[in-house]
């Protein structure tokens, strides 16, 4: 299936906006109702959307690759690549909120860990940890520093990225 320069451009917004609803993207394409997006989804993009288990919008794997988006991503109004709201699991935003600074030291997946630990009383495995800070990563809001091991830090000013928690 060959999609127009619009379908694309919309593919990428379900992408960036997931999990999204009908509403939301009504607003964001300018349509009259939740059913005109319904319809336009079904017509045009069936192949590369699907609803998820509470009925919110979400796009394929191959979706997210065919317009070389990052889901849950949306960048700031001023166009650089920094974003503005990223849209992540509870372990991703807590790992946001603990992770040293821009201007900090970077540090370990396992320091990363018992900061995580300490500050919400959970006990996450090391290796969910490591998934949460590369994805992370691939938002564009951490940066990896290539020590004896790889160590991370925030590529962004914790206070310019607004964190929606997904769960």
């Amino acid at each position: 299936m060959t999609l127009s320069d619009e379908a694309k451009a919309r593919l990428a917004d379900v992408v960036r906006l997931q999990p999204t609803k009908n509403k939301e993207l009504q607003e964001q394409w300018g349509l009259e109702s939740g059913s005109e997006v319904h319809q336009y989804l079904e017509n045009n993009l069936k192949e590369y959307y699907y609803r998820d288990d509470n009925s919110l919008i979400r796009a394929t794997a191959d979706a997210a690759e065919l317009v070389d988006v990052e889901p849950g991503v949306e960048v700031g109004e001023s166009g650089d690549e920094v974003p503005s709201v990223i849209r992540v699991p509870t372990l991703e935003a807590s790992v946001f909120e603990v992770l040293a600074g821009p201007d900090d030291r970077s540090e370990s997946v396992v320091s990363v860990l018992n900061k995580v630990r300490e500050a919400f009383d959970t006990d996450p495995e090391v290796d969910a940890v490591r998934r949460a800070l590369q994805s992370l990563r691939r938002k564009g809001v951490v940066e990896v520093v290539y020590r004896t091991v790889p160590t991370f830090r925030l590529a962004v000013e914790r206070d310019s990225v607004d964190v929606e928690v997904t769960d």
